[in-house]
């Protein structure tokens, strides 16, 4: 994955390509895929060839970008049928295609246009792995404090990305539609995120960055005497999770879910994914699910009990994730999405308040774009999706 950040140069993946003009696009099996994940520093977990597996309602192809006979790029593509237009699919690469973005994109994806078109493809949908914009726990604080700032896009002072600016150019000129509404949280992936960059640093430096609560929280914890281990009984956390989604209002995915991921992740990796149950006094009060590719390790998951808040469960999981990943030799740890609101009114203000308390930075990614292949299709679809309410 290549994306360029503060204080540090755009990594780039083996073979960076495309030296020599437009590579060729082609489908990949599942080991050659493999092989190009595990050679690069960071990809996304949705872009692995296990992540087929886990979402079993569309059809997955792994496909890779040449150089003569060299792999320089690869894309898990995940194909779903449109109801009327089953002949036809939409072409789905989350937070991908695993690429150098720093380049001309078109060399990139003129040719995974014509290959997916080709194969039936109405539309194509991506979400670049490059950030746009990088704002400070600082920065965060002070927004959510003065009145005046409604969104983080409103603060002055933020980190722009020229990579992210040219990608978003690239994208918009060459007919790519931009998928992500006000509030980040559009038809996919989220475009604001929440990051803790680990590279450098120690578990003293990481505490030093968390604010006073957070700190707090993990020493009441300790000092109350919960447990967090590794686990693998996915059944006590599907209860909890369950009875989290009835408490904060949101459907909670089934179990087999969950099931169907740990089966495929771990195939792949037996270190990819891990379960983190939080006890105390033998109750189960907080759960959590980790993900990590290379060097990039996600909190994808959590689940709190109601009963017994007062011992902080969560945040104990939350500091033996972030020491595992840290002890991983991870660059970032990443607890996945935010909206970019920092009015104390609005109720999504608590998420960001709760994330940057870790320390860390907010940031925003190019998003997701559509580029129509069949327009007619698409249109069909679009409007589909519409009354279907997205």
């Amino acid at each position: 994955m290549t994306y360029s950040e503060p204080a540090r140069a755009a990594h780039h993946h083996q073979g960076a390509g495309p030296p020599g003009g437009t590579p060729a696009v082609r489908p990949i099996s599942a080991a050659e895929h493999l092989a190009f994940v595990r050679a690069q520093r960071s990809v996304s977990f949705l872009q692995t060839p296990a992540w087929a597996g886990v979402k079993t309602e569309w059809r997955g192809e792994s496909i890779g970008w040449f150089d003569g006979r060299r792999l320089v790029g690869a894309g898990l593509v995940l194909h779903r049928p449109v109801p009327r237009f089953e002949r036809f699919t939409l072409a789905y690469l989350p937070e991908g295609p695993v690429i150098d973005w720093t380049g001309a994109i078109g060399a990139w994806l003129d040719p995974l246009a014509a290959h997916l078109k080709a194969n039936g493809a109405f539309a194509i949908r991506l979400g670049p792995p490059v950030r746009t914009d990088t704002w400070s726990a600082a920065q965060v604080k002070e927004g959510i404090a003065h009145p005046g700032v409604g969104r983080l896009t409103e603060m002055a002072g933020r980190w722009a990305d020229p990579v992210g600016a040219r990608v978003t150019v690239g994208l918009r000129d060459a007919g790519w539609l931009p998928q992500c509404p006000e509030d980040g949280f559009g038809v996919g992936h989220p475009q604001f995120r929440y990051e803790i960059p680990l590279a450098g640093r120690t578990e003293d430096d990481l505490l030093g960055e968390m604010n006073q609560l957070w700190r707090r929280n993990i020493k009441k914890a300790a000092r109350d005497g919960v447990e967090v281990t590794v686990g693998e009984d996915l059944k006590a956390f599907h209860d909890l999770y369950v009875h989290t989604a009835e408490r904060d209002r949101f459907t909670p995915r089934p179990l087999r879910y969950f099931e169907i991921m740990f089966a495929a992740l771990t195939a792949e990796d037996p270190g990819r994914i891990r379960l983190y149950l939080a006890r105390h006094r033998g109750d189960l009060v907080a759960a959590t699910i980790l993900i990590r590719v290379g060097a990039h390790a996600w909190y994808a998951y959590g689940a709190s009990s109601t009963e017994k808040r007062e011992v902080r469960g969560s945040n104990a999981c939350q500091w033996a994730m972030i020491r595992d990943s840290l002890a991983a030799g991870c660059d970032v740890y990443d607890l996945r999405g935010i909206t970019p609101t920092l009015d104390a009114d609005d109720p999504h203000v608590g998420l960001i308040r709760f994330k940057a308390g870790t320390g860390g930075r907010a940031v925003r990614y190019v998003g997701e774009w559509d580029l129509p292949l069949r327009p007619m299709v698409y249109r069909a679809f679009d409007h589909y999706m519409k009354c279907r309410g997205r």
